[in-house]
């Protein structure tokens, strides 16, 4: 029996069913779309200790062996700063924790002076230091479940690394036979652009947490070691990292003193200058150059549909996508003439 589109019961119910599964999954996917992208963090990861291992690999030793020591390098340097400035750092941390809380109570008891008070409650929702407290308690329960998803992220990115061959095979695999040679080579590509994106932006964080340290500490503020560090962490998120980094320094400086926060201000925009005029330029010329605009707007929506971890990943996440788009669409299916991040890299 056939329908009226000419297709018989048997065709036209699978032909369902396909939509229904199709359908079915993209549900899943927006359901665990969180898990999907911890799964790219953990990519992220791999790209990084695959960076590593392929220095080690110059030595002529095995992968496995290079990987190896990558994971005891990059564990080894963490160990060595927790040695050498930890108990600072701790500390550092601590009095900032304790500093910002009661920064700001001196702040809104100045602009009560001037009758502001009730605007600045009604702008931050916090109206009394027990709005601190309990703040402080869901972020220490956030920070918690924080940590045990960067354990998560990092043990997967070692068993990627390890086998990166085997799960770049696994998704070949879901495409047509006669694609998988194209979709091979454009995630090839991607994966080179990532981990130059990824060189320039440690290079950049670490060129980033030297400055703001070392002005802050120049100028007498307190905690320089510990709002260097922040500022190196969050430069990893592009445009709202350094703004949530200068928050804190700039919110205690007010408690101190007025003048003192003109000064803080003025590092962290000497800082931003050297890096969008020095460093970016320089890094760029051998990374990944995202358009302004694109990156703005991914961050927006990788923001809305992932949440805090969204907004971590969307920069690496762009650069993949990117890559993916302009290899794929652009170039194979438009059949235009593009340049390609990581096309020609060096493996």
């Amino acid at each position: 029996m056939e329908t009226r589109t000419g297709l018989s019961d048997a065709q036209f119910v699978r032909r369902v069913l396909i939509v229904i599964a199709l359908i079915a999954l993209a549900l899943l996917a927006w359901s665990l779309r969180n898990v999907l992208l911890m799964v790219f963090g953990a990519v992220v990861v791999a790209t990084l200790f695959r960076a590593l291992a392929g220095q080690y690999e110059r030595l002529r030793l095995p992968y496995g062996l290079a990987l190896a020591l990558a994971v005891v390098t990059v564990f080894a340097i963490l160990a060595i700063t927790a040695v050498l400035f930890g108990q600072q750092l701790v500390q550092q941390t601590e009095a900032l924790t304790k500093a910002v809380p009661q920064a700001w109570e001196s702040l809104r008891g100045r602009l009560e002076g001037f009758g502001l008070g009730g605007q600045l409650d009604q702008l931050s929702g916090a109206g009394q230091t027990s709005g601190f407290a309990s703040s402080a308690g869901r972020f220490a329960m956030s920070l918690g479940g924080g940590l045990a998803d960067a354990l998560l992220i990092v043990v997967g990115g070692i068993f990627i690394a390890a086998s990166p061959r085997f799960y770049q095979a696994g998704m070949v695999k879901l495409v047509p036979e006669n694609k998988r040679s194209l979709v091979g080579s454009a995630l090839g590509d991607s994966g080179k652009a990532l981990k130059l994106w990824l060189k320039a932006q440690l290079l950049t964080m670490a060129g980033v947490g030297l400055v703001t340290g070392f002005g802050l500490w120049l100028i007498g503020m307190p905690s320089a070691l510990a709002l260097g560090l922040l500022a190196a962490l969050l430069e990893f998120i592009p445009f709202v990292g350094p703004i949530l980094a200068a928050l804190p320094a700039v919110l205690i400086a007010l408690a101190v003193d007025p003048t003192m926060a003109l000064w803080v201000v003025g590092v962290y925009l000497v800082v931003q200058q050297i890096e969008g005029n020095l460093l970016q330029p320089l890094l760029q010329q051998w990374a990944v150059d995202l358009p302004g605009a694109v990156l703005l707007f991914s961050l927006l929506a990788c923001g809305t549909l992932f949440g805090p971890l969204g907004v971590i990943f969307a920069a690496p996440l762009t650069v993949v996508v990117y890559v993916l788009i302009k290899r794929l669409y652009v170039k194979e299916t438009l059949n235009t003439a593009t340049p390609i991040p990581g096309e020609d890299a060096g493996k």
